[in-house]
């Protein structure tokens, strides 16, 4: 399958912690609910960051926010803990007028840092 964009985002995971202490509401605001906990406990911030990393490397792999909010792109994982994306409002829409078929993301935190990476498919 053709490649359409690929994305790459690297978070400071010290860097994001202070932001989400400062700001509580930022929280909400970046992440839907189920994307907080997994297997019914909360996510560390390291995780976190993880996600936050794949939304805006989702939002390089399609070239341009279209006004993409937070909440339309969610991170989710499958029964074996894999990740992927659940698209919805602006987001589905640029997915579909982009002939996107497939997403794929990885993330991983070490040494302070959280990563994603992400290619969109035709």
């Amino acid at each position: 399958m053709p490649v359409i964009g690929v994305g790459v985002d690297l978070v400071d995971i010290a860097r994001f912690e202070r932001a989400m202490g400062r700001t509580p509401r930022l929280r909400g605001r970046l992440f839907a609910a189920d994307e907080l906990v997994r297997g019914g406990k909360a996510l560390p911030l390291r995780s976190l960051a993880g996600r936050f990393a794949a939304k805006e490397a989702l939002i390089k792999a399609l070239g341009q926010s279209w006004d993409i909010g937070w909440h339309d792109m969610r991170v989710v994982s499958d029964a074996h803990g894999n990740p992927a994306f659940s698209l919805e409002g602006h987001a589905a829409a640029a997915a579909r007028d982009l002939g996107v078929a497939n997403v794929h993301v990885t993330m991983t935190h070490d040494a302070g840092m959280a990563v994603a990476f992400v290619v969109v498919e035709s």
